[in-house]
């Protein structure tokens, strides 16, 4: 297939890139590079005959018409977005500009292409979300695909929107979409202002690590890797106009992550004294901080015979391997726009 990739400079994306052209798919890679994008994510595959790059903005419809006409895709896998909902909370223009205003742009440019095809029913417009959408769990219970939306931040609003508007052009056009909302995703190559890098490059660096609130809030946590091969999986598999939820199995309130990954770090780069939980610092939570998130993957592992491979206590190892080796990676990025700063503050 030759697959048109939106956001594939980003941490997910491009994870999807490489594993995409290492199966052998034409990959082009449509990315607008803002702060969270760099392209040493694809720097294994830039030199491939099976990938393309184009420096565009999803909002720009005269520029998806140009690269929808001069790539001819088979499919679109969507994956562009502004997605740190702390920077949601000080700044929601970004993001309903581009999760919301981006993909009704790249909506109906994929719909101008589709129709000037012949309308193929092989054609495939996958929409990848996330389970904020969905809102805060108690205790108990996990989010299917039937859950009732309840977005809570500017962030899991703007995705909801954009989820309703490809389900709608779906609907109302006949476009052939599929729909996936995960849980939340870590790794290597993951930007520096997300939780799990910050945990690390705070603890390397004798710095305090932050913990809203008192750290009881739950995540269900993905490799990103593992990730990737769902969603080509659901691309080629999955059911037009259907929604599958991808998780990882991998429950963990931020308190036992921060400890597991402290734990990690003393065992692999140990402190002349004491451990790196004692650099541990609870501080203000986030405005409208969600309690729990929690995915039930029946539809995927039934459905398409999916599970994911990597344990969080595996793949935060292998997460911290790379940091470690990789500082020429992630210290150019600590100086861009915000990083290492308290967001999400201002309501």
């Amino acid at each position: 297939m030759k697959l048109l990739v939106t956001g594939g400079a980003g941490f997910i994306g491009s994870a999807v890139v490489r594993l995409a052209v290492g199966r052998g798919h034409s990959v082009v890679n449509l990315d607008a590079r803002t702060y969270a994008a760099c392209l040493d994510n694809v720097a294994s595959v830039a030199d491939s005959p099976l990938y393309a790059f184009e420096h565009a903005d999803i909002r720009d419809r005269a520029a998806l018409d140009r690269i929808f006409a001069a790539h001819q895709p088979d499919a679109v896998m969507h994956l562009a977005a502004e997605s740190h909902v702390d920077r949601s909370i000080d700044g929601p223009g970004d993001f309903i500009s581009t999760n919301v205003t981006g993909t009704y742009a790249l909506l109906e440019a994929a719909r101008a292409h589709w129709d000037a095809q012949g309308r193929p029913d092989s054609f495939r417009f996958h929409h990848i979300s996330t389970d904020e959408v969905f809102g805060s769990l108690g205790a108990t219970g996990q989010f299917t695909e039937e859950t009732p939306y309840d977005p809570r931040s500017p962030y899991s609003a703007s995705k909801a929107a954009s989820d309703h508007l490809v389900q709608a052009w779906h609907h109302t056009y006949g476009l052939p979409v599929v729909l996936t909302n995960c849980s939340n995703n870590y790794g290597p190559i993951h930007f520096p202002e997300k939780l799990i890098p910050v945990i690390i490059l705070n603890a390397l660096a004798g710095k305090p690590l932050p913990i809203y609130g008192d750290g009881s809030n739950v995540r269900d946590w993905l490799y990103v890797e593992d990730h990737a091969d769902a969603l080509l999986l659901v691309l080629t598999r999955g059911a037009v106009g259907r929604s599958y939820n991808i998780g990882g199995e991998n429950e963990r309130s931020n308190l036992e992550l921060v400890r597991t990954l402290c734990a990690i770090l003393d065992d692999k780069r140990p402190k002349p004294q004491g451990s790196y939980a004692d650099q541990i610092t609870f501080v203000t939570d986030r405005p409208g901080h969600d309690a729990r998130y929690a995915i039930d993957p029946a539809r995927i592992r039934d459905e398409l015979g999916w599970r994911p491979s990597v344990t969080v206590e595996e793949g935060l190892a292998r997460t911290v391997d790379w940091y470690l080796a990789n500082e020429g990676w992630w210290r150019p990025l600590q100086t861009r726009h915000g990083v290492g700063q308290r967001l999400g503050v201002r309501a």
